[in-house]
């Protein structure tokens, strides 16, 4: 699998640290010394999940310089979608990719890697020839925007990569490793609201719905510290790479200190880790690739460099992948 090409949308509207201080008890300094953030994008009324991510989409085939009828496959990774039934198709909709298959793959900030890695089995087994992954949230609708304690973190964002069926001397998915943990899923969830209304007799039915967003912090950031370089160790040593051969390390934009605490245990210099989370927040499954698609078209990633990424979150889920880019090809 060859990555080929990338795309990224983000909504007009920012907000600030010192403007968020408007609304709750915080102020600039309190976020950016525990977080790094300092701005977060806000979609507005006409920007919906579906708008990000197919203008990221659009970007992406525009940059690998495909038209919407090369795409067998388009996989959205979202906790946010428009629809519970799906959001892919609307994107395949409005992309008019009339070939592709799309569905969407929910495994929260894990999910762009998830999806990655799906990807490739389906180009793998020669069914597909190209796709279309895209992680895009809007988790603004689900802040509780008077706590504190989560509404500084999250931010709107969609981002996406063109990958496509290759020979093995242009691999771009040199191994990757999934994990999932059930047990600790209450440290950080968006929860199906428990209400219930009468139906018929003593019956009564449950009402749709969801809950704001409910994190334990510390348990998360523990969790993040410990298991992301463990899993990156897991999969260096299986592909046989040493962490000076890398050229960047592309993590999921949760939190500073997790990226550095990162780049730290593998003895990797703070300015080979790629991190745009101060003007973003935290977008879930969109930040591995806003991220990437930004240091690609500001020409810092180039064909050819080797990047370890790794995508942690509710779940909880974490995986990592070896990934080398390629970029469009004549």
């Amino acid at each position: 699998m060859a990555l080929v090409g990338c795309g990224s949308a983000v909504p007009a509207a920012s907000i600030t640290n010192q403007q968020l201080s408007e609304r709750v008890d915080t102020n600039d300094e309190w976020i950016r010394t525990r977080t790094g953030i300092r701005a977060r994008r806000i979609a507005g009324p006409s920007e919906s999940l579906t708008c990000l991510a197919s203008r990221a989409a659009q970007a992406a085939l525009d940059h690998a310089g495909w038209s919407p009828d090369d795409v067998d496959l388009i996989l959205l990774a979202t906790s946010s979608p428009d629809d519970l039934f799906g959001t892919a198709p609307r994107v395949q909709g409005t992309l008019g990719a009339r070939r592709a298959v799309a569905f969407d793959l929910t495994a929260a900030c894990s999910g762009f890697l998830f999806a990655l890695i799906t990807a490739s089995q389906y180009l793998g087994s020669g069914t597909m020839k190209r796709a279309l992954v895209i992680g895009a949230d809007q988790l603004s609708r689900w802040v509780d925007w008077d706590d504190r304690s989560t509404c500084v973190l999250f931010g709107d964002g969609a981002g996406s990569v063109a990958v496509e069926a290759c020979g093995a001397q242009d691999n771009g998915l040199l191994g990757f490793r999934m994990r999932s943990d059930g047990s600790r899923n209450g440290c950080l969830t968006l929860a199906q609201l428990d209400k219930h209304a009468p139906l018929l007799g003593e019956l009564t039915a449950q009402r749709g719905g969801f809950a704001p967003i409910q994190m334990n912090g510390q348990e998360v950031y523990k969790f993040a510290v410990r298991e992301v370089p463990a899993i990156l160790s897991e999969l260096l040593e299986a592909t046989g790479t040493a962490p000076e051969q890398l050229d960047w390390l592309l993590l999921h934009q949760a939190n500073q200190r997790i990226l550095d605490a990162v780049a730290d245990r593998f003895a990797i210099d703070h300015s080979q880790v790629l991190s745009n989370l101060a003007l973003y927040g935290n977008t879930s499954a969109a930040t591995i690739p806003l991220m990437l698609d930004e240091a690609v078209k500001d020409g810092r990633v180039q064909p050819g460099h080797l990047l370890a990424s790794s995508g942690f979150g509710a779940g909880l889920s974490w995986g990592a992948a070896l990934l080398r880019w390629q970029g469009p090809t004549d």
